[in-house]
This record gives structure tokens, sequence and C-alpha cells, in this order.
């Protein structure tokens, strides 16, 4: 059996593949697995640092603000789908899997020109520009959020959860100590994604001042893009670590009593698989504001606080993490309801639907 993975940008993206991948190989041990991702973004490093084939397709996405720069998308756009029809012809795949990002439309409509079979999967409550269009090019789709559904034919959705929930519901607890934290504090992890964000980690340098006095403690992961910033900073508190990025987490969480994030799609699948007290501050930069819709999908089961980035401040996130923290009751709440919202074999069920492909 023979699939190709195409997925990049962000880590959103590529940890779902990456666990779809673990998982195939642990149920087919004769599957070949190819990844197509881009030649400049995450993907491109941590791909093939995991022992996973790898081919970088030069990719750029739409600007939305100035679409005359499209026009340079568009003929990126042509010579993606030229390469990736090569790669595919000389890779012969049984299943094309695409887990987001821009990369997947070159490979995807490539591989159903080629009449190859053809899946999607779409991590967040509303359905990304390229999956729209990608849904009527594939013959399955599978979903982690069944919000999403209404924007597909419903007679090719799956809906399997985010497969990253499997992944984290197996990992092993990590121990405090690993990342120069107190065994004997409580946690408060406080991450922004892969490459971070500006705007937090503006009001981050106050707020994490703050903490010094507080019985807990911090770890911020900064995101790549801003760590040179709090390297500099002389009087952070001792009761708060800051690091880049933990690219493998996912045990680290089982120790968290808090967690403050973004509400991206692979983030609600940990917070669901763990059962975790979060705090969502939904980025208001992404399209169609997805990340609101996937913070709201748990807020109407009880299953965290949505705190908006414009109203966060000082007093607004350490006032919140105490009334978690100081309170059994709500903090238990929040915990059994994420919990109640787990799929708890989502990459086991993607990979079945992907052999059903192959054998048809």
């Amino acid at each position: 059996m023979k699939i190709v993975v195409t997925a990049g940008g962000t880590g959103g993206h590529i940890f779902p593949a990456i666990s779809i991948i673990k998982k195939l190989k642990e149920l087919y041990k004769d599957v070949e697995i190819l990844y197509i991702g881009t030649t400049d973004r995450m993907e491109a490093n941590i791909i093939p640092n995991l022992g996973i084939d790898y081919v970088g397709i030069k990719m750029i996405g739409l600007n939305r603000k100035n679409p005359f720069k499209n026009i340079k998308t568009l003929l990126c756009l042509f010579k993606g789908i030229k390469k990736a029809k090569d790669i595919l012809q000389k890779f012969k795949p049984d299943v094309v899997l695409g887990v987001g990002g821009y990369i997947t439309v070159p490979v995807l409509y490539a591989a159903s020109k080629l009449k190859i079979k053809c899946a999607l999967h779409e991590q967040n409550a509303i359905a990304g520009l390229s999956n729209k269009l990608l849904s009527k090019k594939v013959d399955k789709i599978f979903v982690s959020i069944e919000e999403s559904k209404k924007y597909f034919d419903e007679s090719k959705v799956v809906y399997t959860g985010n497969p990253r929930s499997e992944e984290i519901i197996e990992a092993k607890k990590r121990d405090k100590k690993e990342f120069h934290l107190d065994p004997d504090k409580k946690l408060v992890i406080i991450a922004m994604g892969s490459l971070g964000s500006y705007t937090i980690n503006q009001k981050m340098k106050e707020i994490l001042k703050a903490v010094k006095d507080k019985p807990y403690q911090v770890l911020y992961v900064s995101g790549k893009n801003y760590y040179e910033e709090f390297k500099k900073e002389k009087t952070m508190p001792k009761n708060v670590v800051v690091c880049d990025l933990i690219e493998d987490w996912l045990g680290l969480l089982k120790n968290c009593d808090v967690l403050v994030s973004r509400a991206g799609a692979t983030t609600i699948a940990e917070i669901t698989a763990v059962g975790l007290a979060s705090i969502l501050i939904p980025s208001p930069y992404v399209t169609n504001n997805h990340q609101m819709k996937n913070a709201l999908s748990l807020k109407k089961k009880g299953a965290c606080y949505i705190l908006e980035e414009e109203n966060l401040t000082k007093d607004t996130l350490l006032r919140t993490i105490d009334e978690i923290l100081n309170h059994k009751e709500i903090s238990l709440r929040l915990k059994t309801n994420a919990k109640k919202m787990r799929k708890e074999n989502s990459a086991t069920l993607i990979c079945e639907e992907i052999k059903k492909l192959v054998e048809e």
C-alpha cells in the first residue's frame, strides 16, 4: 500500500498529518509513505527529521489584501501542479491524503486528474477555502468537528475527530523537571501557536512579570519568531520559564493544570483528548474567524473559557487563571466537559477509511 500525505504551513496541519502517518505505519507494516510539503515552511525540517520520505514543492498562499499579487500565486500553482503530477506518476500512490495548507491544492488537484483516489481532512469548525475547492475532487472527507459537515457533500463525509487526539491519549506523561519546572507547583502553560503572536507577546511581557507572587508556575511558549525578544528580558520571575517551541509536548499537557492558548483545531483536539481546563484566546487574524468558531464549539458544552484578544490584560487573564485554580469545582467541570467531547480512535478511523479506498 502506497500513500502520499500532503500538508503544510503550520503545526495545526503538520502534526495531525504526522499522527496519521504514525498510525498507518503501526497498522499496516507494508505501507510506503511519501510526504509532499512546501520547500520553505516548517514541514520541510520537521518531516525529514522523523525519517519520513519528503519532497518539497514551491507554493505560496493567496494574498487577500492585494489581489494583484495573486498572479504570482497562480503561476506558482500551475508549476506546482505540474511538479506534483511528475512526483505522483513516479511514486504511483494508491491514495493521496491532504491534511491542510495551500500545498494540498496542487497535489490533490494533480492526483484527481491522474484518477488517483483522494481524501482530505478538515480540522476546523469552518471549512477552509482550499478544502471547499478540493472537496469536489476527492472521494472522502474527514472532519474533526461535527459543525463542519455542512460545508461538504455529506455522502463523502466521515466524522473522525482530529487524529492528534489519539496520539495524545497514548502519550506518556512527562516529568515537569524535564522543562526546568517545579514538580510540586501547579502548572499553567501559555502557548500561542508554533510561530507565536506579536500582539500577545507584547502583552505577555507585562503579564508574566505579574506572576511573581502567584503560588503556581508558568511555562510560556513564545513561538520561534519571538523567543529572542524574551531571552533579552532580565526581570522574569523565577516561577516563569520561557521557551520557543516544544515539538513533543503531548506528555507535558498531561501535567498541565490550566492551558492558555489560541483555538486552532489541533489545540482543540489536545484539550478534549486530555480533558484540560483551558482559557482560549482565538486569533482574530485568521480566515472567517474560524478559531472563534472552534472555541465556541467547546464553550457551548461548558468545556472552556474564552478571552478575546482585545480584552486580554494582566488583570483579566490572571483573574481567570485564579478562578480555575482556586475553585476545584470549576476546574473539574471544565476538564470533565472537555473530555466528554474527545474522539478516542480518530487516527485509526482515518487509516481504516484510507484502507477502504485502497481496496476499492
